[in-house]
């Protein structure tokens, strides 16, 4: 091997051991990068005791079950509280935050709630009674198939599913 075929082959060793360096502190450099923004979101998202902070977590507000609202459940023995669960979240009626929102864009605006429960045909009805209600007109119903795991699309009579039947889950807003 001449010298000049040895020159050749420790440049291309030595270009392929730049190349090789220049990826790896390119790697290093993203793996870097990407800790520094991390650190800097936990940050960013930490609780702070700030006049802003305690600002925004006055908008959010934690409602309280007994001050704020209050839930009943009544007749448990002919049907489980689960159940009555799984129908309420079917029609996303289970937030509490919604529930109590009074903004008519954003909110459910409901005063009360009541479930009935129609053991012959398997449903359970739901009775919506938004603020500014009078007497017991109800502003909605929700028909909840237990059976099928969701609300039909039959445009079945509700009057007919919920009279005369065991009142099992009541939530009414407590607070104005």
């Amino acid at each position: 091997m001449s010298d000049n075929q040895k020159n050749a082959r420790n440049k291309k060793v030595l270009y392929g051991i730049i190349a090789l360096l220049g990826v790896v502190i390119i790697v290093l450099g993203i793996y870097v990068y990407n800790l520094s923004n991390r650190s800097t979101t936990t940050i960013v998202t930490a609780p702070t005791k700030s006049a802003s902070s305690e600002k925004a977590s006055s908008s959010t507000k934690k409602y309280v079950e007994g001050k704020d609202y209050k839930i009943t459940y009544s007749n448990a023995n002919l049907i489980d509280k689960a159940t009555i669960q799984k129908g309420l979240k079917a029609s996303y009626l289970t937030d509490i935050n919604d529930l109590m929102n009074t903004d008519k864009q954003t909110g459910s605006n409901m005063a009360k709630i009541e479930v009935y429960y129609n053991k012959d045909k398997n449903l359970l009805v739901e009775r919506l009674f938004k603020n500014g209600y009078k007497g017991n007109q109800d502003s909605a119903r929700v028909v909840y198939d237990i059976s099928q795991g969701k609300i039909p699309d039959n445009g079945a009579d509700t009057d007919s599913h919920y009279l005369d039947l065991p009142l099992v889950y009541t939530w009414e807003k407590l607070s104005k």
